[in-house]
């Protein structure tokens, strides 16, 4: 048994029994409460509501004025909500998870996630075109339908999904809760600092978790999809393995000398037909002719 702290890096000898989540009723009940709340943020803002008056006094507040110490490390905390250098890290630590335990459903489900993230945000981002606070034109109006893309708040509702998955995939009940609350605290620090940096209006902010919970929730029903494709990807694995196996056996074996360039590298060459011999010179009918012998030379006698 090894005792080395490279022992855990082995993939293990077999599949672990992995508790996929289903849909069950509390689910159902989040499921459904944090649907209600994202269409009360939805009609709030379109009629202009409170809520949109709370959206312009933290804007003229000018948070990053009021503390500017803390501008330099926020504008690196927020890349922790960024798709794209979150996505890299989590697929990372995924895909070795997915090595190490001998099936490709965590990088499915978060390509699911990604995939439930991008069409749904995107789709009210672009129906909705609410412009950012840097960009606003008239105050206390809601900016909608002025060609922007910032409600729902993008970085928030990434920072959501990408570290929420994480407890989802959680295999026991104490990381579960450990990884919740680590990805609550900072998807919630996310959103609160695009918010300082006055990059989005703090109801962007609300519908962001409300759209990135939603995505989490509703992942058990993805999951009979994500089973399918992960048996036929690997089943088109084992059908591609199988045929480099029987090219191999079509390949004839051939000896190659020590040094030599392998079978199969190089054409063979072609046959270098033999030339015929020559006849020295001075031979005529197989017999030596008799050096400066002509018809009338003399022939010596015994």
């Amino acid at each position: 048994m090894r005792t080395d702290i490279f022992a855990r890096l082995d993939r293990e000898p077999e599949p672990p029994k992995i508790e996929v989540p289903r849909m069950t009723r509390t689910r159902l009940a989040l499921f459904g409460g944090t649907s209600a709340f994202y269409l009360a943020i939805v009609v709030a803002v379109l009629l202009s509501t409170w809520l949109v008056t709370l959206d312009w006094k933290i804007m003229l507040f000018r948070p990053y004025q009021q503390w500017p110490e803390i501008h330099g490390f926020l504008d690196y905390y927020v890349v922790l909500g960024q798709r794209g250098p979150t996505a890299v890290m989590v697929a990372a630590w995924l895909g070795w998870r997915s090595w190490r335990q001998h099936t490709l459903r965590p990088l499915l489900c978060l390509g699911a996630a990604l995939l439930l993230l991008n069409v749904s945000v995107g789709a009210v981002k672009l129906g909705l075109g609410r412009l950012g606070p840097h960009y606003a034109t008239q105050i206390g109006s809601a900016e909608l339908f002025a060609g922007g893309d910032i409600f729902p708040s993008g970085h928030t509702a990434n920072a959501v999904v990408t570290w929420g998955i994480l407890a989802y995939l959680a295999t026991t009940p104490r990381a579960r809760r450990y990884l919740s609350a680590l990805s609550a605290v900072v998807a919630l620090g996310v959103g609160l600092t695009t918010v300082y940096l006055g990059t989005h209006w703090l109801s962007d902010v609300l519908l962001g978790w409300a759209a990135g919970l939603l995505v989490l929730l509703a992942l058990p029903w993805c999951e009979p999809v994500i089973a399918v494709a992960e048996a036929w990807i690997l089943a088109a694995r084992d059908r591609m393995r199988e045929r480099l196996r029987e090219r191999r056996r079509l390949v004839p074996s051939l000896p190659v000398a020590s040094g030599g360039p392998r079978p199969g590298f190089f054409p063979p060459r072609p046959p270098v037909p033999e030339e015929p011999a020559r006849e020295p010179v001075g031979v005529a009918g197989g017999r030596r002719a008799p050096v400066g012998g002509g018809r009338g030379a003399p022939v010596a006698r015994g």
